[in-house]
């Protein structure tokens, strides 16, 4: 059983792509780096079909390292021996559903999300690299074997697949993954399921960076560096200077377009592909509504204190400004969850009371703007963790596939259900099992797609988006 350590970066050796340094690689190297990380703009493919859902934009919480489902939303207080919830349940807002304690604020508001706890997935999926795949592609296994990293034989990720999907709005990416990539030890093994895949890398999602941190969390010296409390989540060297614009970086634009035209020729494939990704990079770099998402102190200092000042609170404020300036999706990886050892320290002091602070936030935040009802919010993880706990010193939960739980809110998901059930011992499915890929097939579902829509790869074949199909009682 994996138990390395989860580190997030970028294998653009911790350079961020919208840091303002970026401005003086705009030249022959900036479609290079926005080939990689740039948003297509494609006609939806055939195939898309009328959904229950009314969501327009999606948020995707996702827990990197595996979340309990005993210690999270699926409490087990009569369990036998260390199977049992390490918590106390509470009393939610609806009545008969009950949460973990160290999630009150989420439990007042469980009338506006759905818990799903028979959630499942299995095969290779115990090491990390398998369960980000399957929860972030919709696909059941990866597609080759050996080293779960990036490689374009994947899947495509939910965003990659959006790219293809969906038109640019407002200048933003349609869509976003931060604060960083997830890695196993760092540049150039990150795994499988954050990029396009096989769709090609003009539809790979955008991936901001915040530096270099290890996801698994040391409790003598907890949070990680970095995780604490962060400057801003404007990338390092990123300002709002009036001199450093859209009218400067048109500016440079042109004159490498130029260039390039004087170099190449005009006509030529080149010249034209590396003309639409500098119009890319500009849209990214100059658009007002990119700079404005991202400057968080713009906020009311009550509301930027409600979601709390670390990494996953400030990057979920960023989420929800992104989706109101007219982003499609933002995935917001928050690590720790690899609870091998010190499990009982790090749930109850640095995972649950930043979750329980942060989302219970995002949710009020988006419902008191009225975008609820057209943002889905997503809660995941690779998987759960086991029912025993292992002999380790502190000890700690292993990986566990077999069943866990997920959360869906806003975006038509009728709130204040469970669906699903597994056993006494959060051990296996016992009511209606949920595949992830059905998982993925209900965020599909509700941002308008069902799970027969197409895209079509880089070599020109229809390809189905997710392999699941959607839990349709949850509308």
């Amino acid at each position: 059983m994996d138990s390395s350590p989860l580190i997030a970066t970028t294998p653009l050796h911790r350079r961020t792509l919208l840091h303002a340094g970026a401005l003086s690689a705009v030249g022959l190297s900036l479609p290079q780096l926005f080939a990689g990380r740039s948003v297509a703009n494609a006609a939806p493919a055939n195939g898309s079909a009328a959904s229950q859902g009314t969501a327009k934009a999606c948020i995707l919480l996702y827990m990197l390292g595996g979340p309990p489902q005993q210690e999270t939303f699926d409490m087990k207080p009569e369990a036998p021996g260390t199977a049992r919830s390490l918590f106390k349940p509470i009393h939610t807002s609806v009545p008969g559903i009950e949460i973990c304690e160290l999630l009150p604020d989420l439990a007042r508001q469980a009338d506006r999300f759905a818990i799903l706890r028979s959630v499942f997935h299995g095969g290779n999926a115990l090491f990390h690299g398998a369960g980000v795949h399957y929860n972030l592609t919709g696909w059941p296994n990866l597609p080759r074997e050996g080293e779960p990293f990036l490689d374009r034989r994947d899947y495509p990720a939910i965003g990659a697949v959006l790219n293809q999907l969906r038109q640019p709005q407002r200048g933003l990416p349609v869509s976003v993954q931060l604060p960083m990539w997830i890695t196993q030890d760092g540049p150039g093994r990150e795994w499988a399921g954050q990029h396009a895949g096989f769709l090609g890398r003009k539809y790979d999602p955008l991936v901001m960076d915040y530096g270099y941190l290890k996801l698994n969390m040391d409790f003598n010296n907890a949070p990680a560096s970095g995780e604490a409390s962060l400057p801003g989540m404007l990338p390092p060297g990123f300002t709002l200077r009036d001199e450093i614009g859209r009218d400067r970086l048109g500016r440079r634009l042109d004159l490498r377009q130029s260039l390039g035209r004087a170099q190449v020729g005009e006509g030529t494939p080149l010249v034209r592909d590396w003309t639409k990704h500098q119009a890319q990079a500009l849209d990214v770099l100059g658009a007002a509504s990119t700079w404005k998402a991202f400057a968080i102190d713009d906020e009311h200092p009550s509301l930027r204190a409600r979601y709390g000042d670390d990494r996953l609170g400030r990057s979920c404020l960023v989420a929800r400004r992104l989706v109101e300036a007219g982003m499609t999706l933002v995935t917001v990886i928050f690590g720790g969850w690899d609870t091998h050892s010190h499990h009982l320290e790090h749930t109850r002091d640095l995972l649950l009371p930043p979750l329980n602070r942060a989302m219970s936030a995002l949710l009020d935040d988006l419902a008191d703007r009225g975008l609820l009802d057209s943002t889905l919010v997503a809660w995941t993880g690779e998987f759960g963790r086991t029912p025993a706990i292992n002999g380790n010193a502190p000890p700690g939960r292993d990986h566990w596939a077999r069943v866990y739980n997920t959360v869906l809110a806003g975006g038509g998901i009728q709130g204040g259900q469970v669906y699903g059930k597994s056993d006494n011992i959060a051990a296996d499915p016992k009511d209606n099992p949920v595949h992830v890929s059905d998982f993925v097939a209900t965020i599909y579902h509700a941002l308008g797609y069902d799970a027969d829509t197409e895209v079509i790869d880089a070599f020109g074949r229809p390809q189905r988006i997710v392999a699941g199909r959607p839990v349709l009682s949850l509308f």
